[in-house]
């Protein structure tokens, strides 16, 4: 098979599809890889690094996609890629389609497949593709809040660990998964206070067992909620529905109880943000403030850490890569339930039934 590596053109995405090794991976087995020239270049990985085992560097990403049948990407295709994307090719990347009707449509119209990281899904219930940016994205979620807190970025002038004889600040997490728990492990190790909560009793009581006692659990609703938007001084919003919009669990109205300063969070922009007044941001404008609230919303926060968030998606992308390319799309979805279920777009039906009911459109069996 043919696989097209493009650069990622999303402002300040700095990650590519594959490193070196996993390219080594495919042309081992005989397959082609198009890798467009520089896509890595942001991830520290030179045309070099891709030449010596066996890609195919091609000078632009017109060029890429015209060629290739399987495209390997991280970051949804943006209006200037839309074109480029014909029915002869299975796109495999980040789509997050619920959060945008206007990318859903201009998929459908391609006549694509579309098989998206976020909903592959293991019988377990875990989503394996996720995780890792998940696990990044938590993490990163605090030094942002972290520096965002400071007075000359309008923050509370809080540090969040506090000082010996200040008490440290306060941090509310919501949602327990992988994202919240990365979150509360960074922001307890820093020695702020950490309240985290969830709707799963299986998940509070999981974190109560792995974090430190300045980590507390609290069931969320609406109630718990306003309680401590009250006095928290970052909020982080990690609520996860596969597939599916994140639910607002602060409103509008909500921020008017929260101190000036108080800083937002929403790692949950790229699923439309569990927050009412949540919008994408950029690395390059990557804040706003509304009612003297501070709010962080970069839908694409991994990429400013490419070289780590490249190696850890390709050593979870690569297995699924593999049978693709190996068996093609039809093949590879029949025998793996996981890749079934990232089946989001084929031959322009949705066939995905979360995302057809952002949108009030009827899904087709897949």
């Amino acid at each position: 098979m043919i696989i097209g590596i493009p650069q990622e053109i999303k402002n300040n995405e700095n990650r590519v599809g594959m490193t070196p090794a996993g390219v080594f991976e495919l042309t081992k087995r005989g397959h082609r890889v198009n890798f467009q020239k520089g896509a890595g270049k942001g991830s520290g990985f030179s045309d070099k690094d891709y030449e010596k085992t066996g890609a195919t560097i091609l000078p632009d990403i017109e060029s890429v996609y015209e060629s290739s049948e399987l495209i390997v990407k991280v970051k949804e295709p943006i209006e200037k890629e839309y074109e480029l994307i014909r029915p002869q090719h299975t796109v495999f990347t980040y789509f997050h389609f619920a959060s945008s009707e206007k990318l859903t449509r201009a998929m459908q119209n391609s006549g694509a497949v579309c098989i998206a990281y976020e909903t592959v899904e293991e019988e377990d219930g875990s989503l394996p593709l996720l995780i890792p940016m998940s696990e990044v994205a938590g993490r990163m979620a605090i030094q942002q809040g972290a520096k965002y807190l400071e007075k000359p970025i309008k923050g509370k002038g809080v540090l969040l660990g506090g000082v010996p004889g200040v008490a440290p600040g306060k941090v509310m997490i919501l949602g327990a998964g992988t994202v919240g728990i990365q979150a509360a492990k960074m922001a307890s190790g820093l020695g702020a206070h950490v309240t985290i909560m969830d709707i799963s009793m299986k998940r509070l009581r999981y974190v109560n067992d792995i974090m430190p006692s300045h980590v507390v659990t609290e069931f969320s609703n609406e109630y718990n909620i306003r309680k401590h938007i009250k006095t928290h001084d970052l909020i982080i919003g990690g609520v996860l529905i596969p597939g599916a919009k994140a639910p607002s669990l602060i409103t509008r109205d909500m921020l008017k109880d929260m101190h000036p300063g108080t800083v937002i969070v929403d790692v949950a922009v790229d699923q439309g943000g569990c927050i009412e007044t949540t919008r994408p941001t950029t690395h390059e404008d990557p804040t706003y403030i509304i009612d003297d609230v501070v709010h962080y919303c970069v839908s694409n926060m991994p990429g400013a850490v490419p070289y780590t968030s490249t190696v850890a998606l390709t050593n979870v992308t690569l297995p699924y890569v593999l049978q693709l390319a190996d068996k093609g799309w039809e093949k590879a979805c029949s025998e793996s339930k996981a890749l079934k279920k990232g089946l989001n777009i084929v031959g322009g039906e949705i066939v995905y039934e979360e995302i057809a009911e952002s949108f009030d459109l009827s899904a087709s069996a897949s």
